[in-house]
């Protein structure tokens, strides 16, 4: 690749775009835009383009991911948030408008718990993850909206005074079965963290951990949301139910998004 690219050179983006493009990346026009648009120099964006090309996320190229409108940073061995996970957040507003405390369980990057505050406007904002590279990225994501993000196993990272208050919890799981992580895309097989891509056997054991405990965490009315697959939607369903929830699936078929909703009733 040549080391003279410049945004301001079309030779250039012809350059960025062909080495794009013959490593495999789909969207080669669109990415060397981007690309350009964050190289402080032609240097910066051939190097860039570079660990493009070597199979490195793109989110993780850039520092950032696109998520329900928000510019979301991301850093090396952390989650990139997925599209189809805006379903989740569209859920949640619809069913608790007026939320005051939300948590996002598994928070990753904390772009679910940044997207629901940013909406909502002025709430109490917990997130929570096992992963300290998550918790410190979580942390700079939520900072605008007063976050408290906590590191440890599932509940047991929350305050104990939140137990029975929480409005919205938003569980973003692993649900990949075990045997299956070894199938999934090289930029998730290779760039992200095992533990928030494996959900055990069938994927689901962190969903059945979290819907069983969640009711002694919601407010009456509270929801419990967690995305999950078309193949495991019928059990994911089944846990909430077991769990006491009045429970729902909804799907969106654009994005491939299915979500299960969970309200605490009483």
């Amino acid at each position: 690749m040549p080391s003279t690219l410049s945004p301001y050179d079309p030779s250039s983006r012809a350059s960025l775009v062909s080495a794009l493009r013959a490593a495999g990346c789909v969207f080669a026009e669109d990415e060397a835009e981007l690309i350009l648009a964050a190289a402080r120099t032609p240097q910066e964006a051939a190097a860039m383009a570079d660990r493009r090309a070597a199979g490195l996320p793109l989110e993780l190229v850039l520092g950032w991911a696109e998520f329900a409108g928000l510019r979301i940073t991301v850093a090396p061995g952390v989650f990139v948030p997925r599209r189809r996970t805006e379903f989740l957040v569209r859920q949640a507003l619809a069913e608790v408008p007026d939320a005051r405390v939300v948590v996002d369980l598994c928070c990753g990057s904390g772009a679910v718990g940044a997207a629901l505050a940013a909406a909502l406007g002025p709430v109490e904002l917990h997130a929570a993850d096992i992963d300290p590279a998550a918790v410190a990225c979580a942390r700079g994501n939520t900072a605008a909206a007063d976050g408290r993000v906590h590191e440890g196993d599932l509940f047991e990272a929350l305050p104990p005074g939140l137990r029975g208050r929480i409005d919205i919890l938003a569980a973003n799981v692993p649900y990949v079965p075990t045997g299956e992580v070894g199938l999934l895309p090289a930029e998730a097989r290779d760039h992200e963290p095992l533990v928030a891509l494996d959900g055990g056997t069938d994927g689901l054991d962190i969903l059945r951990r979290v819907a069983a405990e969640a009711p002694r965490w919601l407010a009456p009315g509270g929801r419990l949301l967690i995305e999950t697959s078309e193949r495991q939607a019928p059990a994911a369903t089944e846990a909430f139910t077991a769990a006491g929830l009045s429970t729902r699936l909804a799907v969106d078929d654009e994005l491939y998004a299915q979500v299960v909703i969970g309200t605490r009733t009483g």
